[in-house]
């Protein structure tokens, strides 16, 4: 199958997020059905920096898994069955914190399918900066109607 890549504006077309909640930036390249990478460049007027933590920015966990699954979204938004579904998280498992995502990181995320059974999938993420491995996760994800359309 063909690589694709998108830019922001492809992106908005494929996911419902907007600012302040849009956590890539690229998709550097896909491969429906098979794995995605992409990436979020992180600035201090990233709106979590300010209370996570004053003096001491750290980029949330929970919005690094986020970020993973939003690059992941073309992995199966592009194939015509899924073309103008919702993802929604179905559930996480194996997650993992290696290393501290700060203003001025670009973080770099690579995301594989795993698993695909109907509405419901699996994929493992790992984002990095700088080649270094900060987080790792396996995600499920369901999908349903009320997508991009």
């Amino acid at each position: 199958m063909e690589k694709l890549s998108f830019d922001i504006d492809g992106i908005m077309k494929l996911i419902p997020h907007r600012y302040p909640f849009l956590l890539v930036d690229k998709i550097t390249e896909c491969v429906p059905g098979e794995y995605s990478k992409g990436y979020k460049n992180l600035t201090m007027n990233e709106a979590f920096f300010q209370g996570h933590f004053p003096n001491n920015p750290v980029m949330p966990g929970v919005l690094q898994i986020e970020a993973m699954a939003q690059c992941s979204a073309p992995i199966l938004l592009c194939l015509p069955q899924y073309k103008g579904k919702l993802a929604l998280f179905a559930g996480l498992e194996s997650v993992k914190f290696k290393n501290v995502v700060r203003p001025g990181d670009r973080l770099d995320m690579e995301i594989h399918l795993t698993k695909l059974k109907g509405p419901f999938g699996v994929s493992e993420g790992k984002a990095y900066v700088n080649g270094n491995l900060c987080t790792e996760a396996v995600m499920k994800v369901a999908f349903i109607d009320g997508g991009q359309k």
